[in-house]
């Protein structure tokens, strides 16, 4: 173990605060020579999995932390001259069952406590402190207050407090940050820790990763609260000392208090927080007492779904099709899953919610298409099961539901009632700071004119997941005016500094997590809007095991309903869609050019693209739209490829062998696409 462990670390998630990027701190702190690191956001957990794995990744431990806001009275008094303060306080992770209750503590300060800032009470820190460790904080910690304030006997109280409920978990925390307030708060800080024998820490409150990354950081805070770098009575620290420091800096300055150093090695010990991937946790899902088992109630529940699909005597094919999928989906520990999905689109198609018929690789699932999960037949159109399920790919599945928009609330509340509703949660996403949006931003703190600043950042071009270093390379007037400007320059080099930087949280528009236990024992939770999501990203719920489902709320469902009621009330017509769908008349809006308001059939380039295929049947559309669509040309659905070889199993068209396995987009391979399609248009896989 290292000599020195930093245990007082904000990141990028500390938002628009920290300037710490997370792939960067553990590889820092390999070059400095540690081989521990904690991770300690204001108020929240954001970043703490991704922390864990890039630690993971370089070889160093991760130590699970978080510096929490804690309520000058209690967590439930938001009065504005009063509760508005609020006091912060380290605290670190020494196991599984620590990690569980910090999860909860900052659950809570959302939850519960949310006033200007996520906060907590000494109640719930007493009830949920088992397996944490416990640090004092900065300048801001309520034992600094009181010292600096002179109330020493106050100080000595939180302090005892403090020491009565952790034990030898609690330190007294001392900080090298250039901040001068802070020298005459280590003097007492000291006294006050002999006095009443709390050991010592020393941390550094690191905000950035190098001390020349200190004026990114005050850019970032002028971003964070409208200022400008020019206003006299912004945001700043005073200090150029927030940053990664090396062993040796901290060992040189807390020469007098080695036992402080020392501390943050035998903390670092303490901590051994583990996190298992790729397992799956799935909620309890209860099954009528007639069924023995899950198994047995997915069997009946296929096994009459075949029969209503296919009819008494269905063919030898779908049999064993069906009892593959079966055994599949109970080796691969999935039964609940199907249950799971099953349970709630029944409860929507029984209380008329407008469900889509299904889409991605879910719709090659038989099982799927026989209890109604989904109503596309993956036997007509010869869809491949293996890429929704594959035991050879271990991966969590995913049907991803689509319902009307006005309606998918009341699934949601159907969900939470029948698992619990703290078993049920939204999903929270990251906004980030993008090429453009950065220079803009960095612009206005850095006081560039606004005509200048949009100017510059419009030489970015208007690509996915460009980047600022991308644009210099295509755009040779940007990089022309980045070499020969200096404040150019030196703008541009700010804004790659935080390019991509998360900005601002929020909820994902379709993503449910439904959890065995509650949300809050595997996971943190966030407030927005008086809306409950996750912390952690959908991808990050995945890699816990956690079941993620989407629940998107689709207005063309919507749209299909009232437009069906319409039709039944103003004709007195049922409409029945196999029976519409084969009516030449659809396929003459395509033709014509007349696909406003169809989903992926709006844009002015698929309208072309359709009249100049002139489709006469679904197929044809099907076609078109996985040829329009970029990607790579081997996703594009087998049945599309050629008619099938007799005896085969691979459909071969050579017209399509030029580009296969090369991703496109019709504009680039505009000509090949339309000849191929043309080709296809009279092709007789759409007959089958």
């Amino acid at each position: 173990m290292s000599k020195f462990v930093h245990l007082h670390i904000h990141s990028e998630f500390s938002l628009l605060d920290g300037a710490n990027r997370i792939k960067d701190l553990p590889v820092r702190a390999k070059e400095l020579g540690m081989d521990a690191m904690a991770l300690t956001d204001h108020g929240v957990m954001y970043g703490a999995i991704d922390f864990y794995k890039a630690c993971k990744k370089e070889g160093i431990k991760p130590i699970i932390g978080c510096e929490v806001y804690v309520a000058p009275r209690t967590r439930f008094d938001k009065e504005p001259a009063i509760d508005k303060k609020y006091n912060h306080l380290i605290l670190l992770a020494k196991d599984n069952q620590g990690y569980k209750n910090l999860s909860k503590l900052v659950s809570i300060g959302f939850v519960e406590g949310y006033y200007y800032k996520p906060r907590i009470d000494l109640e719930v820190l007493e009830k949920y402190h088992e397996g944490l460790i416990c640090l004092s904080a900065c300048l801001a910690g309520s034992v600094n207050q009181a010292l600096l304030n002179g109330e020493e006997k106050k100080a000595e109280e939180i302090a005892l407090w403090h020491k009565k409920v952790f034990g030898e978990d609690y330190y007294i925390e001392i900080q090298n940050n250039g901040i001068q307030e802070q020298v005459l708060a280590n003097q007492k800080l000291v006294k006050l820790a002999r006095k009443l024998d709390i050991p010592l820490v020393a941390t550094n409150d690191a905000h950035y990763l190098k001390k020349e990354d200190s004026y990114n950081h005050e850019v970032l805070l002028c971003i964070q609260t409208g200022k400008k770098m020019s206003d006299p009575d912004r945001m700043k620290f005073d200090t150029d000392e927030l940053y990664v420091k090396s062993p040796e800096e901290m060992s040189e300055y807390f020469s007098s208090f080695p036992d402080a150093i020392e501390n943050t090695v035998k903390i670092a010990e303490k901590c051994n927080v583990e996190f298992e991937f790729g397992h799956t946790i799935l909620p309890n899902y209860d099954v009528p007492e007639e069924f023995e088992t899950h198994y047995d109630m997915l069997k009946k529940l296929c096994d009459d779904g075949l029969i209503k699909r296919y009819g008494e005597n269905y063919s030898e094919e779908i049999a064993k099709r069906a009892d593959y999928e079966l055994q599949t989906i109970k080796n691969m520990g999935y039964v609940d899953y199907y249950l799971i999905v099953w349970d709630f689109i029944n409860y929507a198609k029984r209380n008329n919610i407008p469900v889509g018929p299904g889409r991605g690789s879910g719709a090659g699932s038989i099982l799927a298409y026989a209890i109604e999960i989904t109503d596309i037949d993956p036997m007509k159109y010869n869809l491949l099961f293996e890429r929704f399920l594959n035991p050879e790919r271990i991966s969590m599945p995913d049907f991803d539901v689509d319902f009307s928009d006005e309606q998918r609330q009341e699934v949601i509340d159907y969900v939470s009632k029948k698992y619990g509703p703290s078993h049920v949660s939204q999903i929270i996403t990251f906004g980030t700071m993008s090429a453009r949006m950065v220079i803009r931003d960095v612009a206005r703190v850095l006081d560039f004119p606004y005509a200048e600043a949009d100017k510059l950042a419009k030489m970015i071009p208007n690509e996915l997941h460009i980047t600022i270093k991308k644009a210099l390379e295509q755009n040779k007037e940007l990089s022309d005016v980045y070499e020969n400007d200096e404040n150019i320059k030196k703008l541009l080099d700010i804004a790659m500094g935080l390019e991509g930087m998360p900005r601002q949280a929020s909820t994902h528009a379709c993503g449910i997590v439904i959890t065995k236990e509650p949300v809050d024992t595997y996971v943190p939770l966030y407030v927005r809007d008086n809306q409950i999501s996750t912390q952690y990203i959908m991808t990050t719920l995945e890699e816990l095991g956690l079941l993620k489902m989407d629940f998107l709320g689709l207005r063309t469902l919507t749209v299909i309903k009232d437009a069906i009621e319409m039709v039944r009330i103003n004709r007195g017509i049922e409409v029945e869609f196999d029976k519409e769908m084969s009516d030449p008349k659809v396929y003459k809006l395509w033709q014509e050019g007349n696909s406003s308001g169809i989903f992926q059939f709006e844009s002015q380039g698929m309208t072309n693209f359709m009249k100049e295929l002139k489709p006469d049947c679904l197929e044809d559309l099907i076609a078109g739209v996985s040829l329009y669509r970029p990607g790579p040309m081997d996703q594009i659905p087998r049945y599309i490829r050629g008619k099938q070889n007799p005896g085969h199993n691979e459909y071969t068209h050579p017209a399509l062998e030029p580009i296969l396995n090369v991703t496109y987009g019709c504009m680039v391979y505009q000509e090949q696409v339309m000849q191929i399609v043309r080709e296809l248009a009279g092709y007789s896989l759409r007959k089958s």
